[in-house]
Formats: structure tokens, C-alpha cells, sequence
């Protein structure tokens, strides 16, 4: 069975999300408890979306790419992504967020961003 859990790793003030390779409704709601745990207790500006472990996302990925975007906003912080394959940028794009979030190919170029 693929692993489903999310990795945190705080750069700073960048909180960089390692999602898994599946991101769907099931997992999502750990993921919007477990990160309002994460900005609630920590100064974060920026969150990093990783998706370069993720194969599979349905609008519940998209809704709280979104739902962040709006979050970090509202703060003056921003959100990237990167890593993301063909298929994740499909959906991603197809949900509107493409135009929202900037994409960067690497991890190093998206924190830095």
C-alpha cells in the first residue's frame, strides 16, 4: 500500500508540505487540521506545496491548495508548489489554481521565490 501520510519540514518561515502520492478526500482532512495546528502555533509566510511524490489528486486537493492560498493571503504570506508532474499540473490548472500559485521546478527555487 502507497504511503498516505504528509511530511513537515519548516525552513524558517516557510512551511514546506511533502504531500502524498495520492491526495484525496480521505487524507485531506488531516492535512487542513494538521496544518492549522502548524500556523496557528508558528509564524509562517510562505507554504511550499511538494507534489513531486503525488501521482493522484481530486478537487479535495485542489480545495485546500485553494483554501491556503487564501489563508496565506489574507496574512500577506504566499504559496508555491513544486515537483508537480504533468497530470498534477492538468488538474491543478483545470481548478484554476495554475494562474493563482507560481510553479517552480525545484524545491530550492520555490522556497527561495
Amino acid at each position: 500500500m502507497a504511503e498516505q501520510t504528509f511530511t513537515y519540514e519548516a525552513r524558517g518561515q516557510v512551511l514546506v508540505i511533502h504531500l502524498p502520492k495520492e491526495l484525496d478526500h480521505h487524507n485531506c482532512r488531516n492535512l487542513r487540521y494538521e496544518t492549522d495546528l502548524l500556523l496557528a502555533e508558528n509564524y509562517i509566510n510562505k507554504i511550499v506545496f511538494d507534489f513531486s511524490r503525488t501521482v493522484f489528486m481530486d478537487s479535495s486537493g485542489i480545495g485546500i491548495v485553494l483554501n491556503r492560498y487564501k489563508q496565506m493571503e489574507r496574512s500577506g504570506g504566499k504559496v508555491a508548489i513544486c515537483g508537480a508532474g504533468a497530470q498534477i499540473m492538468r488538474v491543478l490548472t483545470i481548478g484554476g489554481i495554475g494562474k493563482l500559485v507560481p510553479r517552480y521546478d525545484s524545491m530550492e527555487a520555490a522556497v527561495a521565490g
